[in-house]
């Protein structure tokens, strides 16, 4: 069964589709090294309770990993990270991403993301950079790097002038603080890779991923806002 997918990043009415950010409290930050390891990590991500995954393009093997993911693990829904340019949106939706994440966004990268189909999550770290996406009618973003950039402090900042913004904030965010971030009313999801450490990947230690994606899912009753 396909799991739930938003049509749009900028969900309005009664009648829209859930967001990626309410699929889970956390978002999987993957970055892998060999394609082969993609579709038993998702299905542990999955087993575990966190059905979006965000397969980061900083590596050979992400576009393979992402095709791999959308055709063998129907119920996952997949995404590519660190987006950075127009051609790379075109090569992951064609290779099945489901939703695009930036690290930060420019009038080119936008229009391509916005023109994809899928949902995205531009990168902003400023208030003017909230903003200028607001003005141009996106209301969902990753706040990166989120701990560098001010955390739960800066986010809650926003919130009063700008309640309208709903963020996936990642960058330094781990299960200790996570709870924190979940708790804002602007904060839908967080994004971490805790929950697929490296050595575990490499020891394809798939039953201990799925205990961490589990917790990091229990997270949502540590204090998350996602719904």
């Amino acid at each position: 069964m396909t799991s739930p997918l938003p049509r749009s990043a900028d969900p309005s009415g009664p009648d829209a589709d859930p967001s990626v950010l309410d699929l889970a409290p956390v978002l999987p930050v993957v970055v892998l090294s060999d394609a082969a390891d993609a579709v038993p990590l998702a299905r542990a991500l999955v087993a575990g309770g966190l059905p979006a995954i965000e397969v980061t393009l900083r590596t050979p093997a992400a576009l393979e990993a992402i095709r791999a993911v959308a055709r063998e693990v129907p119920e996952a829904v997949v995404g590519a990270g660190t987006v950075v340019t127009s051609e790379q949106v075109a090569a992951v939706t064609a290779a099945g991403a489901r939703f695009l994440v930036s690290p930060g966004w420019t009038e080119s990268l936008l229009t391509a993301m916005r023109a994809s189909g899928v949902p995205y999550l531009p990168g902003v770290s400023t208030a003017s950079e909230v903003v200028a996406l607001l003005e141009r009618g996106v209301r969902e973003m990753k706040f990166f790097p989120a701990q560098a950039a001010g955390g739960t402090a800066y986010l809650r900042s926003l919130a009063g002038p700008l309640p309208q913004a709903r963020f996936c904030p990642t960058g330094g965010i781990g299960p200790a603080t996570a709870p924190e971030y979940l708790s804002l009313p602007n904060v839908g999801c967080v994004g971490g890779s805790w929950m697929v450490p490296a050595e575990a990947v490499a020891a394809r230690d798939w039953d201990r991923i799925e205990e961490l994606a589990r917790a990091a899912a229990g997270l949502r009753d540590a204090g998350g806002t996602c719904r």
